[in-house]
């Protein structure tokens, strides 16, 4: 009884032990940038230049703008409902893939996109690719933003 006790104990602390040293760091507990929702009534708070290049009959330079919504864009009025979904306290709606993400090794194909503006009264500059499954699931979230190249 003793000796079972011993080895439930020893199996307990190394689980605990396992589990402590899979969490992040402190300093990484929170993301580095929070975003909060939308801002309304500022000037240019809300106009982001898409480029896409690689996507065929999609390739072009579009302007967004929210809140209302408009510029060249072909559905700015779905984008800026997008991006509205996408955008909560502490969630950046263009933030990159997670490094440390297992991704599939999968091709998307040769179209890449840049988000350039600004959003939420913050500056924004994020590229897009589809060179694997974690490149290809952002930029599928980001549709209609960027354009939709098959799932």
């Amino acid at each position: 009884m003793l000796r079972r006790l011993a080895v439930t104990a020893v199996t307990s602390a190394a689980a605990s032990l396992a589990a402590i040293c899979a969490m992040p760091p402190a300093s990484y507990a929170a993301p580095a940038s929070f975003v909060p929702p939308p801002v309304s009534d500022a000037d240019d708070a809300d106009h982001l230049t898409v480029t896409v290049s690689g996507a065929g009959a999609a390739d072009g330079r579009y302007e967004l703008d929210c809140h209302p919504a408009g510029g060249s864009h072909p559905d700015a009025r779905a984008a800026c409902e997008q991006l509205d979904r996408r955008t909560s306290w502490g969630r950046d709606p263009f933030a990159p893939a997670s490094r440390d993400g297992l991704c599939t090794m999968q091709y998307g194909g040769p179209a890449t996109a840049r988000v350039t503006g600004t959003w939420a009264g913050r500056p924004v500059d994020a590229a897009y690719g589809r060179g694997d499954g974690c490149e290809i699931a952002r930029w599928n979230d980001l549709v209609p933003v960027l354009p939709e190249l098959g799932r």
